[in-house]
């Protein structure tokens, strides 16, 4: 009797969160050990499937990086990746358009539809969802202290996002699964980094909110303790002094970039505990790092 009680206050407890998130549209970036172990690629199709039922608008946007780079790595290529995102040339960037819009999209699209849901497969080029260009970044030598460009090939930054594809999928009930990946001015395909599509998407659609999955509980201070709120400003700070770096960096610029576009509150969350995405939405304690403006 005792179990039930308590999965009764479980109910209870999210029954706030349900009254004030239904109607509201939360853009999910899906990516890191929930998509690779068996355990956690099905509990986190189970909390998309849940979120739907109870009137919550979930919007995926996947990456897909570990699968790429065993199959750069079985044609003799070496993944290279600065400031956290993936240099991609030509042979390269087929690679990721057949593992992000083919594989790992529909693998994500047909979980869900198992679960119960009723998913759907897009891209950044279907009904010109993402408009992007191609990325140009800098980096200090350490030479001659001067600033260099950095190619990263076929890599692309976001322009515009044309939600209207999105809308019509969500007033249809359906559940966006989404490959970051785009065409550039002459129509060469554009890889891009799917925390920064994630927050751009997010901002379109005036989001409730943004949740980057990770493998990682969340940030974490100089003394290796979790950071559970973070603003604006203090993110400056310790992106500064190097505590937040490598591929925490797209992440947090992804938060920045959808806080400055009006979406409420952005989590990052550790994706490797099994239906974090609940424990997040419906607990008070909640998991991970929240950003706020």
């Amino acid at each position: 009797m005792k179990t039930i009680i308590e999965k009764a206050n479980i109910l209870i407890e999210s029954l706030p969160y349900i009254r004030r998130f239904s109607g509201k549209t939360f853009v999910i970036k899906y990516g890191g050990a929930a998509m690779v172990d068996e355990g956690l690629k099905n509990a986190f199709a189970q909390d998309i499937v849940l979120l739907n039922f109870i009137g919550i608008k979930p919007v995926i946007v996947h990456g897909g990086g570990p699968k790429i780079n065993s199959i750069m790595e079985r044609m003799g290529k070496t993944p290279t990746f600065v400031q956290g995102q993936r240099v991609t040339d030509e042979e390269t960037v087929d690679i990721v358009e057949m593992v992000l819009g083919g594989l790992i999209n529909k693998q994500i699209v047909s979980l869900i539809n198992s679960h119960g849901g009723l998913a759907i497969g897009l891209s950044g080029k279907d009904g010109n969802l993402i408009k992007a260009r191609r990325k140009v970044i800098t980096k200090i030598s350490p030479e001659t202290g001067v600033p260099e460009i950095i190619d990263l090939g076929l890599v692309g930054e976001v322009e515009k996002i044309n939600p209207r594809i999105l809308t019509s999928i969500e007033q249809s009930g359906f559940i966006p699964v989404i490959a970051p990946i785009s065409a550039g001015q002459h129509t060469n395909t554009l890889n891009i980094n799917a925390d920064y599509v994630a927050g751009e998407i997010a901002s379109a659609l005036k989001a409730e909110k943004l949740i980057l999955l990770t493998d990682v509980e969340g940030i974490k201070d100089k003394k290796n303790k979790l950071i559970s709120t973070l603003n604006v400003k203090k993110i400056r700070t310790l992106t500064a002094n190097g505590t937040i770096s490598g591929g925490m960096i797209p992440k947090v610029q992804a938060c920045q970039n959808a806080i400055n576009g009006d979406v409420k509150k952005t989590h990052i969350i550790d994706g490797r505990t099994p239906h974090a995405l609940l424990l997040e939405i419906f607990t008070e304690e909640g998991i991970g790092t929240e950003i706020v403006k």
